[in-house]
């Protein structure tokens, strides 16, 4: 159909004259309008519909791609690195298993307020009191600290405090404190040790 003939028929058409139950009575011209209206219509529903939603699809596959390629890398790594890692699991049992060792049980507690005591006495001090306070649970160890009173000049409680940090077990000292005694040479230290234990079964319940 010619353009002209499309243009003539729309300057004749009139809306009231279209029968909807007959179609095919319309003129050429309406029909290929109506057709591509109804085609176009059909390609835009096709597009939000289907199209979009693959888009959607599509974005998503993309981020899943993106955090499959970030896991595959750091697994790539870690594997790369196994043996050193091995090797430093293997060394930090073996330091763990060596912090365990000094740590005394209750049975070695006497033993080792025998030992505070000798390097007092080895330094030249007086012993005043040596005692046991309440233990403290913590997550993997109890705590026992031990206040001692100790009386002597000044380089002897020096040599005392090096003689317990040289202890084979685990002992900390804290809140110390020093006064001067009724004799002007000599000095009075109140201080705390904190030696530990591992927990035993029976306790971590």
């Amino acid at each position: 159909m010619a353009f002209q003939d499309v243009l003539k028929d729309l300057q004749d058409f009139d809306i009231n004259d279209l029968d909807v139950e007959n179609i095919g009575s319309w003129p050429t011209s309406i029909k290929i309008i109506v057709w591509s209206i109804a085609f176009i219509a059909v390609l835009a529903a096709g597009y939000f519909y289907d199209v979009a939603e693959l888009q959607e699809k599509l974005a998503a596959e993309q981020r899943s791609e993106a955090d499959l390629k970030t896991q595959f890398e750091r697994k790539a790594f870690q594997a790369a690195n196994l043996d050193a890692y091995r090797k430093q699991m293997v060394e930090m049992e073996e330091s763990f298993g060596a912090l365990v060792s000094q740590l005394p049980s209750d049975t070695e507690v006497p033993g080792l307020l025998e030992d505070i005591t000798n390097r007092g006495l080895a330094s030249g001090l007086d012993i005043n009191t040596i005692n046991l306070g309440n233990e403290t649970q913590q997550e993997f160890y109890v705590e026992l600290p031990i206040q001692i009173v100790v009386q002597g000049n000044y380089h002897d409680l020096g040599g005392f405090v090096s003689g317990i940090a040289g202890l084979p077990r685990i002992v900390t000292l804290h809140d110390f404190s020093i006064k001067q005694s009724g004799d002007s040479s000599r000095l009075i230290m109140n201080i705390t040790a904190k030696t530990y234990r591992y927990k035993d079964m029976e306790e971590e319940r």
